[in-house]
């Protein structure tokens, strides 16, 4: 091995998960590539969460870097999830708990210092495009270049189904491949990996699919046979031990019933749709692993992939996230960086919330005390070392889910519980929460809930007002 080969190969080793070569340079740190996707829950090859999912390139990451089998968001809807990620705080702490506001526009959280500002004081150079916030906004000085931003309906896009409203829709959309959306960011995200940096990069790239409508190129639609498509589990009175605020809770706006989707014989067509969209934006996921591989960062890259938060196709009879089951919190998640052992998986529960503080260690960069999550360093070195923290998600004020190795509690805000064991009901089909002989558990559960539930945020910004109609004359 040539001197040059061998000062490269030992200072991709010098960052803290890993054990320093002798001459190794402590000051380069690695690149990162932050891969964001939108509503993708556990249907992929590698959490086998779906029979007929095709995620060939997901998989191979898994297979190069830690796969945390019971990953779950801190909150099943797009704006209070990715601020959490972002920022590193719960919603419990920050008060964003909708789709509203946006987190810069919070008094309290103005000075904040966000994921992408650390790394940027730090000497690295920001980029991102697609969807890493919710919409196409971003903090003020975030990141230092900005490509594409992600459109949720396109020029191009042609609505399918006549009767649905708003976004959702689903099915095969027949325009040029190179123009949807997903396809596009990849393609930005791809030059700037091939291009020549003076610094580190800390890259963040959203993709906005599978989120509705469900439009797929017609090439990979075509390839997923809807007679064969398989339906999840549902069970027709799997709601009846529910407590009632759960209806007030789990309101999908704009979400078609599903008695629409089987009385209309549109779910298996749906269905298929989104597997459809899954494939899709895993062979963006492949571009961008092709790319990081075949550059001169192969070797110095951390990767990190996640969705922010899971999809409802049918199961416990709705659609949508907007709930604290787990199909609504589980998500994929993986870290892969060069000094880790490969095709690791790890059950233990964790959280979307600690990819920042893990992010900062791999990096090795300052440490910062406002954040709520927990580094997983520990469990990226050794998957079974002794962990004793569970997943929490939160939807809307005092609403939490815990999620351990075994259990899954929720208390709502008017003291209502679910109680469910994930060993034995992985469905989630049977609420324990009423048997005296589990009040224990409950106990124990219960004492990880947020101590602070902040009142919902509130915007400092003006709010826009549309421009009046011009009177026809």
């Amino acid at each position: 091995m040539n001197r040059t080969l061998t000062a490269s190969v030992c200072a991709l080793l010098s960052f803290p998960l890993a054990q320093p070569c002798e001459g190794a340079n402590p000051a380069e740190k690695p690149n990162v590539l932050l891969i964001a996707i939108d509503d993708l829950n556990d249907w992929v090859g590698c959490l086998g969460g779906h029979p007929d999912t095709r995620t060939p390139h997901i998989d191979r990451l898994a297979r190069r870097g830690v796969l945390f089998t019971n990953a779950h968001c801190q909150a099943p809807i797009c704006n209070p999830s990715r601020t959490s990620i972002m920022y590193g705080l719960r919603p419990s702490t920050s008060g964003v708990y909708m789709n509203a506001p946006r987190p810069w526009t919070v008094p309290a959280l103005k000075n904040h210092v966000t994921m992408a500002r650390h790394f940027a004081a730090n000497g690295y150079l920001t980029l991102t495009t697609g969807k890493i916030y919710h919409g196409s906004g971003l903090p003020p000085g975030d990141f230092d270049v900005v490509g594409p931003r992600p459109g949720q309906r396109l020029e191009r896009d042609t609505r399918l189904i006549k009767d649905l409203k708003g976004l959702w829709d689903f099915g095969a959309q027949t325009y040029k491949e190179e123009f949807f959306q997903d396809r596009a960011d990849a393609s930005w995200a791809i030059e700037q990996i091939t291009a020549s940096h003076n610094k580190p990069f800390f890259l963040a790239v959203g993709f906005y699919r599978p989120h509705v409508p469900f439009y797929s190129p017609a090439r990979v639609f075509r390839e997923i046979s809807k007679a064969n498509v398989t339906l999840p589990p549902v069970k027709a009175d799997d709601r009846d031990d529910l407590p009632e605020v759960v209806n007030e809770l789990t309101i999908a706006p704009a979400a078609p019933t599903h008695d629409w989707f089987v009385k209309g014989g549109h779910w298996k067509n749906a269905v298929r749709s989104y597997l459809a969209c899954v494939q899709s934006t895993d062979e963006q996921v492949g571009r961008l692993l092709d790319a990081i591989e075949g550059s001169p960062h192969a070797g110095n890259t951390v990767v990190v992939l996640y969705s922010d938060h899971g999809f409802f196709l049918g199961e416990k009879e709705r659609w949508a996230k907007q709930s604290l089951w787990e199909r609504a919190t589980r998500v994929p998640f993986i870290i892969s960086a060069p000094s880790m052992n490969k095709g690791t998986r790890c059950s233990r529960p964790t959280e979307l919330l600690s990819i920042y503080p893990t992010l900062i260690d791999l990096c090795g960069l300052p440490k910062r005390g406002a954040l709520e999550g927990a580094s997983l360093s520990p469990l990226l070195k050794d998957s079974d070392a002794p962990w004793q923290r569970p997943a929490l998600t939160t939807h809307g004020k005092n609403n939490h889910a815990v999620r351990t190795e075994r259990y899954r509690y929720i208390r709502y805000y008017e003291g209502s519980e679910e109680l469910y064991d994930l060993q034995n009901d992985p469905n989630e089909w049977t609420n324990l929460a009423a048997k005296k002989e589990l009040a224990p558990v409950k106990q124990e559960l219960a004492r990880w809930l947020p101590k602070v539930n902040a009142d919902p945020a509130r915007s400092a910004a003006p709010r826009k007002r549309k421009a009046p109609k011009k009177k026809a004359n």
